[in-house]
């Protein structure tokens, strides 16, 4: 199963890619924008996902995905670490999240960004 150090390990593989405390927590940003955090229980994580497609994973794997009150506005989702398949979806999960706040120049050099989900 993956965990929160392997969760560390590959956002910091991809092109660019800062770690930063913010709100108690290491952030993870590319070109200054932030794409991936790691609450300090470190059960979970939360990655950008655009609000038409944050419904459906949640309806699809609400084992998987899910958004707390506070962030009900945003466009982030919630990944438990325990209910993923395997290291591919986590880096999957983390490769899209990056896609969508690298700058247009990062992000077409690394190719499309894979399907995230299960």
């Amino acid at each position: 199963m993956p965990d929160s150090e392997d969760v560390r390990r590959i956002a910091l593989s991809l092109p660019e890619t800062v770690e930063k405390e913010a709100w108690s927590m290491p952030t993870f940003r590319v070109a200054g924008k932030m794409f991936l955090t790691l609450p300090d229980d470190e059960s979970s994580f939360a990655v950008r996902c655009p609000a038409h497609e944050r419904g459906e994973l949640i309806a699809a794997e609400p084992e998987k995905f899910w958004v707390p009150p506070h962030e009900a506005g945003s466009n982030w989702v919630r990944v438990r670490l325990a209910t993923l398949d395997d290291m591919d979806e986590l880096r999957d999960i983390v490769a899209d999240s990056w896609q969508q706040a690298a700058p247009p120049r990062l992000a077409e050099a690394a190719g499309p960004a894979p399907a995230a989900g299960g």
